[in-house]
């Protein structure tokens, strides 16, 4: 038998390391350590995500910066990581979400949309010639309930009450410990997270660089806050 080169298991997707780890996949996940804080919060009556948009030059148009990503009315994702395979990943989710409703003649339940995207981040752990998406998804929507899943780029499917990944993932988490009460008020779950990301972000809070999407189980369809309530929602915080 002929040793392995210990390159190998750096550069070869479909090598275990003698240690039973897969380098390419937390090279993703590193990809995502770096990548802007995005959050998740359950609340009483529905669900908050919140994403910050990091604005490196004068010369960007934040409009077009997307964080937050519509996946059906009730479905919606935002993440940290390579926003070019946050867009892949979005169009699938979107793609089941349709063929579910098609299918069976009603809205995809959440976890089925987000256990798809991880079956697929999963399979493209797998293979040579591929590699690994580097981004961490949260999936946020309401079916019965209000969820909140996290898809990781090693295919990994995670539910939560409330939930951060990117660059202050451990700091945003740590401030949810600590004041996270099931049943927020919407209000509640918006002004919890904003505190938590200005704690954690190096650059002042300021609408351009704010994304924050809600949905509520009376309305049961997600919305994008215009720049004028997340200005409300920033002087709060």
């Amino acid at each position: 038998m002929y040793p392995v080169s210990p390159q190998a298991y750096d550069r070869a997707i479909t090598v275990f390391s003698p240690d039973g780890r897969l380098f390419q996949v937390e090279y993703a996940k590193e990809a995502v350590r770096r990548g802007a804080t995005a959050m998740g919060v359950v609340c009483g009556e529905g669900v908050v995500l919140v994403a910050h948009k990091a604005i490196t030059s004068n010369l960007l148009v934040p409009a077009y910066m997307k964080k937050v990503f519509l996946i059906d009315n009730h479905i919606a994702a935002t993440g940290s990581g390579l926003v070019a395979d946050a867009r892949r990943l979005t169009d699938m989710a979107r793609l089941e979400a349709q063929k579910h409703k098609l299918t069976y003649g009603e809205d995809a339940p959440v976890e089925v949309v987000a256990r798809h995207l991880t079956d697929v981040m999963q399979l493209y752990t797998q293979y040579g010639g591929i590699r690994p998406f580097g981004v961490s998804f949260l999936l946020a929507g309401i079916d019965t309930e209000p969820r909140l899943f996290e898809a990781e780029p090693s295919g990994a499917l995670s539910g939560y009450k409330a939930a951060a990944v990117g660059a202050g993932k451990k700091e945003v988490e740590e401030i949810f410990e600590k004041e996270y009460r099931p049943g927020l008020a919407i209000d509640d779950g918006i002004a919890l997270a904003l505190r938590a990301l200005k704690k954690t972000s190096e650059q002042k809070l300021k609408t351009e660089n704010a994304d924050i999407a809600v949905i509520t189980t009376d309305e049961r369809k997600f919305e994008i806050l215009k720049d004028s309530e997340v200005e409300k929602y920033l002087a709060k915080a």
